[in-house]
Formats: structure tokens, sequence, C-alpha cells
């Protein structure tokens, strides 16, 4: 018997987000890149998704994919920015405008 997989999150590099499925509804986190520094901009879960977790899996797959391609972060959105602030492991991912925004 098998187990259905557990929704994951993906990255969609045509539409700029970071994206979870379940329920089908579709909660993203909306990014820019530019040369070598990712801007996380705007996190966004439907309400049936809320209170489960979502929007840090998808800080951390965002954070993950960062640190895999050698970016830096510059995160303007709000989620982003409360969990990297909690964080110090990621302080190494900040771009100079990132500390800035963090106040590092």
């Amino acid at each position: 018997m098998t187990t259905p997989s557990s929704p994951s999150v993906q990255d969609n590099p045509s539409k700029h987000r970071f994206e979870f499925e379940s329920q089908g509804e579709r909660a993203v986190a909306i990014y820019s890149l530019a040369g070598d520094v990712i801007t996380f901009i705007h996190t966004l879960v439907p309400e049936a998704l809320q209170g489960q977790g979502v929007a840090r899996q998808l800080v951390l797959a965002g954070l993950a994919s960062a640190r895999e391609r050698g970016l830096r972060v510059i995160p303007q959105c709000p989620v982003f920015a409360a969990y990297m602030r909690s964080h110090p492991e990621t302080h190494d991912l900040l771009a100079d405008e990132g500390r800035a925004l963090l106040g590092l």
C-alpha cells in the first residue's frame, strides 16, 4: 500500500514564485531575481491553508533554494523578514539591503 505524498513547495521560475498546492488551493511566495540577488516580495496563503505552517514551508524552500544557488537575499516580504530576523543562521544569506531592512 502506498501513501500519497504530502504536498511540497515547487519553484515556478516562469512566474517568479514558489508554490504550495493543497486542497485545491495554491499558496505562493513571489520573488524577483536580479543578478545574484533574490528579493522575496510577497507571500500569499489562502484562508483554507492558513494555520498549517504553509508560509513557513514557503520561506524554508525559498531560503534553501537561495543557498543552493549562491544567491543573496532581500526579504521585503514581512513573512520572510520575520523569519530571517528570528533565525540568525539565515543572516549569512542577506544582501546588504536585506541587512538594512532587518536592522542588522
